[in-house]
């Protein structure tokens, strides 16, 4: 039980910290606006520096492919069109229960605007019981709860590209219908750089597959990132603080417990264009040089911009074939607008996704009753949960 009286005087102590930081994030902003406008002035310098120095810099940057100064007007949204999403949650594992197993369950939805179609809200859950299922991440030294995280991810793109494409493929009624389909969350799997190759082909591969399938039917992809904590976009901005003819961070910076161009850290993309972007603005698009894009295939690399969507400025993220598309990139901006404001500050059709996606207690409950009755029923004896796990449930303290 958390003790609110012993909490309280704790609390003053952290409204201070943050006047402080709320200052010092004023300065950073300052001193980001100034290297800003003279970026400007020599962004093609910096981008041509950039490709010719990035693998002797050791922190990412992303490359702007729009001028750095420009904002861009979000267009309304078409009358008629379709959005597709998909969420997961999971039963995590525990030798506690009644059977060691974990479940993945997907939030599926599909709404349909100005068509007078029913929409789609439901839920796919799978059961992974089998060794190879519950063990086949020891060998890279990968804890089961991390990789259900990966196999969740797996089964979001599977199922989202399986949902939309069933709708929009022959008999093609709805082939010229403006869609698109959305993930929660970032499109570069960033936490996969520093697994096993032989992981990553497991999880990797499946997904891309899925996106390609999504591609080939026309169906753009995005992935919304809110309170995005990215510093990739201002990170270009370090070129120009850089006090050297040439950016080699291995051979001049290695030994400095901080580099000569961190002069606006830790200051992020998303505080930084709320100063500058308006609601329903964009600002330039950046391509992402992350590492683990190199994985990718050259359509589908990332691309991201930052978007004022009225209650944040969230990090909208897209397929390079998409952003290469700009009627096709400003219809699924707009879109997604839309779903920001009948969600009133997030998409409505992630966050029903996830209310379809989420294992609340008592579907914990239910799911291990039913598969106690089946343990059961094919004549399994001793069937119980742990007696640590029967004494927590039952607690009288």
């Amino acid at each position: 039980m958390l003790d609110l009286a012993k909490l309280a005087g704790q609390l003053p102590g952290i409204s201070q910290h943050l006047q402080k930081e709320a200052q010092a994030s004023l300065q950073r902003i300052a001193k980001a606006e100034e290297l800003q406008q003279k970026v400007c002035t020599r962004q093609e310098e910096l981008i041509n520096t950039l490709e010719n120095w990035r693998d002797r810099i050791i922190f990412g940057i992303a490359t702007p492919v729009e001028p750095l100064d420009s904002c861009f007007d979000i267009p309304t949204p078409p009358y008629s069109h379709s959005v597709f999403a998909t969420d997961g949650s999971q039963i995590s594992p525990s030798h506690h229960e009644i059977v060691y197993c974990y479940l993945i369950n997907v939030g599926r939805i599909m709404i349909h605007y100005g068509q007078s179609l029913h929409p789609l809200l439901d839920s796919l859950p799978e059961v992974f019981y089998e060794a190879k299922d519950l063990y086949v991440s020891k060998q890279w030294g990968i804890r089961l709860d991390e990789w259900m995280g990966y196999r969740r991810a797996v089964s979001e793109a599977q199922m989202l590209a399986e949902m939309a494409c069933q709708w929009v493929l022959p008999p093609g009624a709805h082939q010229d219908t403006p869609n698109l389909a959305m993930v929660d969350g970032s499109l570069i799997y960033w936490f996969l750089d520093g697994l096993p190759v032989e992981a990553k082909e497991q999880i990797l591969p499946p997904i891309l597959a899925a996106w390609e399938q999504l591609r080939k039917t026309k169906i753009p992809i995005m992935g919304y990132v809110s309170a995005s904590r990215s510093v990739e976009g201002i990170n270009f901005l370090r070129l120009q603080s850089c006090p050297y003819e040439h950016p080699n961070c291995v051979a001049q910076c290695s030994d400095l417990e901080k580099y000569p161009c961190q002069v606006i850290d830790p200051l992020r993309d998303a505080t930084f264009w709320l100063q500058r972007l308006q609601p329903g603005q964009r600002s330039p698009l950046y391509r992402s040089n992350l590492r683990i894009l190199d994985m990718y295939d050259d359509a589908q690399r990332v691309y991201f911009c930052y978007v004022h969507v009225g209650s944040e400025v969230a990090r909208v993220e897209i397929p390079a074939w998409v952003a290469e598309d700009s009627e096709l990139f400003n219809q699924s901006l707009s879109i997604m607008l839309g779903q920001v404001h009948k969600g009133y500050g997030y998409p409505v059709a992630l966050a029903e996704s996830h209310n379809q996606a989420v294992v609340r207690s008592g579907d914990r409950a239910r799911f291990f009753a039913l598969l106690e009755h089946q343990l059961i029923r094919a004549g399994i004896r001793n069937v119980g949960t742990s007696y640590k796990e029967a004494r927590k449930r039952g607690s009288v303290a």
